[in-house]
């Protein structure tokens, strides 16, 4: 309900961004990250069971606040599958599909291949559906790729990367969006200049996750 209500993500907005003075790459945990996930080296895919899905590759930097490269972070990614769940939901799913664990270069870089995620609805079938039929609010969180990096010295950077041609781009049920979270997520229609086996369409994403300085505590895990 606080989700909903936009409490969590206005507590986060005020917690970061010197102290919500400037944008941030900061925002929900959300209740789907696991400890522990598989370690995979950079250009990697997390696909790990059959997931239909348009192929996604991610390039990605992790800077601080002055826009230095950070070397060695540990990124944790994750996000839901093409049908809207992630891989704890569905059991047509491995365990830990479409998660991994990724380590920063010299430039601080990392990059992998996934498919494209969707949007998805929350569950409605408690308070929070009551409380979204009376405000007569869908339920639905735009389609988004989920990070958690750690490195000693910096706060613990929790991030969502939306995609804007998601529908619900400007009414997410959670109020997670903002402008510093939005990606280019780029449609391609021609062949994939390196990686042969990928058919058309195939998205690509580029971003720049911004740590504040700060105690490196990783949250305690919503699921075990």
């Amino acid at each position: 309900m606080a989700g909903s209500l936009g409490v969590s993500s206005l507590v986060c907005l005020l917690n970061n961004g010197d102290q919500g003075n400037t944008e941030t790459s900061q925002s929900l945990l959300g209740p789907f990250w696991r400890l522990h996930s598989p370690k995979v080296d950079n250009g990697g895919s997390i696909v790990r069971s059959e997931t239909p899905g348009a192929p996604l590759f991610v390039t990605a930097r992790v800077v601080d606040e002055a826009g230095n490269p950070l070397p060695g972070a540990e990124v944790d990614i994750w996000h839901a599958s093409p049908v809207g769940l992630y891989e704890n939901q569905d059991p047509e799913q491995a365990d830990m599909n479409l998660r991994g664990k990724f380590t920063t270069d010299a430039d601080g870089r990392f990059w992998l291949r996934s498919v494209m995620m969707v949007g998805y609805p929350i569950p409605t079938d408690g308070v929070v559906g009551r409380l979204l039929k009376l405000q007569d609010r869908h339920p639905y969180r735009p389609a988004h790729l989920h990070a958690l990096i750690f490195k000693p010295g910096f706060k613990v950077l929790i991030s969502q990367v939306y995609d804007p041609a998601d529908p619900h781009i400007d009414s997410d049920v959670q109020f997670g969006v903002t402008r510093a979270l939005i990606g280019n997520f780029v449609r391609h229609d021609a062949p994939h200049p390196t990686e042969g086996d990928v058919g058309v369409p195939w998205y690509s994403l580029d971003y720049v996750y911004r740590m504040e300085a700060g105690d490196a505590v990783l949250p305690r895990p919503p699921i075990k």
